[in-house]
């Protein structure tokens, strides 16, 4: 087993289909990666199974309680393997590629789902290693950012892509040599296959001539290009 991805949540149902689907379900298939939700109602005291509370110092909706989350990472956390607790939240350092280059080498993720109002802040201080958001706007809670982590961990773990040069070869990628100098960090160039021409609101849409060429030289010229062009265009905060 090269990952283990333990989920935290209020509801583990939500991951049932996205275990069974695709290059994740080839994944646990060859036991590259393995992928478990845990109710966090199993490590609550009361009848009821709370995990939430109303707020100190007042204010809407309710808040879920540190005690349940830290015996649930105490209970999970495999202290001789090389693992990290991550807690998704809107105020967290922002998800990106280098972030899942660096988590695709450890042995173990427990990742923490939020849901109401938010969590007990001792749970970021005290809890979870690192607090993480995959974007500029708010969820319902925590299970779509986990699944978004999880495939984009999953797929640069050597065997989990049939072709790995393809994961080396696309927007935000680590390059090396003369290649990285030039590429890396920059968003992916376009693609075309079939049919070399179509025609798409009363206009004829035809692929580049370059890539019917032949000419690889050309071909990866008119791919950097095009990477630069579109990273100045549409995130120039990338270009260094």
């Amino acid at each position: 087993m090269h990952m283990k991805f333990d989920i935290i949540t209020i509801f583990p149902n939500l991951f049932e289909s996205f275990e069974k689907e695709a290059l994740i379900a080839r994944a646990i298939k060859k036991k590259i990666i393995a992928i478990k939700a845990h109710n966090l109602r199993r490590w609550t005291r009361d009848n009821h199974q709370s995990v939430d509370d109303r707020p100190y110092g007042g204010g809407a909706g309710m808040v879920m309680m540190v005690e349940p989350i830290l015996k649930a990472v105490t209970a999970l956390r495999k202290i001789k393997k090389k693992s990290r607790v991550i807690l998704f939240s809107a105020k967290g350092k922002k998800f990106d590629q280098a972030m899942a280059r660096h988590f695709a080498k450890l042995d173990q993720i427990i990742m923490i789902c939020g849901r109401y109002e938010g969590i007990d802040e001792r749970v970021a201080q005290y809890v979870a290693d690192e607090e993480i958001s995959i974007g500029d706007y708010v969820l319902f809670g925590g299970e779509v950012p986990a699944m978004a982590v999880m495939e984009a961990v999953t797929r640069l773990i050597p065997g989990a892509v049939a072709k790995q040069e393809s994961v080396m070869d696309e927007s935000f990628s680590e390059l090396k040599g003369v290649e990285k100098k030039m590429m890396s960090g920059m968003l992916e160039y376009p693609h075309y296959t079939r049919p070399e021409k179509i025609k798409i609101s009363g206009k004829q849409r035809s692929v580049p001539p370059v890539l019917l060429t032949g000419n690889h030289g050309k071909i990866e010229e008119w791919r950097r290009k095009q990477a630069v062009s579109i990273t100045k265009k549409r995130r120039p905060d990338l270009i260094k």
